[in-house]
């Protein structure tokens, strides 16, 4: 019974997920079956605390790490673009930051998924090692196949991995880290504006709602916050800054918003 709801959730991309629904807990440990089982033996240890949970399609893995045992379950996603790496450092210092921060380990359960698109990484372009566009890739309503799209959802092995992982998680906010040409903003999706403006008053990040940006089928924000009602932030570094300094700018919001209720 188990495995067959499993089954019609993954078809359906997750339709009707709650992040609190009761269901969830029965199918926690099945949604990640399939091509990741194998990744799934990769786990984090005292000196490596990063677990591999899926391979890109030139075979580089995607690595995901933990932070606290609260209830409140936030996913940060590193980036999805290969030419989009300013969030890199943030990444990095995630996890100390929140660390030092009193009482924030048992209110949070924070999954750092390192590089969605290492491939594209290391080729330093926008898409993965097909030419697709893996924030085109997600089982949104608005998703439109296509030769930078992809022929159907999830039909990229990066994508599918991401789209198991925030099934299994099932997260209360995702904050995705991106760049933007000659500008710099939150954006978000789903029921996540007080998220937003909250990150907005502490940094200098101006709120964009996604309906004031250029259409985005098949995007992550579409699929986590339109389709699945999940808050998502969708951070906008200016393109070519430093890391650094975008860690710098933005870690009091990052932590804000990962805290905030």
């Amino acid at each position: 019974m188990r495995w067959a709801f499993a089954v019609v959730l993954l078809l359906t991309g997750c339709v009707g997920f709650h992040p609190l629904h009761p269901e969830w807990d029965k199918v926690n440990q099945s949604v990640a079956g399939g091509p990741t089982d194998d990744a799934s033996s990769y786990r984090p240890t005292s000196d490596n605390p990063w677990q591999v949970i899926g391979y890109s399609h030139q075979g580089r893995p995607l690595r995901i790490r933990r932070i606290g045992n609260g209830p409140r379950r936030v996913i940060w996603i590193g980036g999805i673009h290969g030419n989009e790496r300013e969030g890199s450092v943030s990444t990095a210092e995630l996890p100390l930051a929140l660390s030092r921060v009193a009482g924030a380990l048992g209110q949070v359960t924070l999954t750092i998924l390192e590089d969605v698109n290492p491939d594209g990484t290391a080729l330093h372009r926008r898409t993965n090692a097909n030419g697709i566009d893996l924030n085109r890739n997600y089982p949104a309503r608005n998703f439109l196949a296509g030769k930078s799209f992809g022929e159907r959802p999830l039909d990229q092995p990066e994508a599918k991995v991401l789209h198991d992982l925030v099934c299994a998680e099932r997260p209360h906010l995702v904050i995705v880290a991106h760049s933007w040409r000659n500008d710099h903003f939150i954006n978000f999706d789903g029921p996540a504006v007080k998220h937003a403006e909250l990150f907005s008053e502490r940094s200098n990040y101006r709120v964009k709602p996604s309906d004031r940006i250029a259409p985005t089928p098949g995007s992550l924000g579409s699929w986590i916050g339109r389709k699945l009602g999940i808050p998502i932030l969708t951070l906008e570094h200016q393109r070519g800054s430093d890391p650094l300094k975008c860690w710098l700018d933005t870690r009091r919001a990052i932590l804000s918003v990962i805290l905030s209720a």
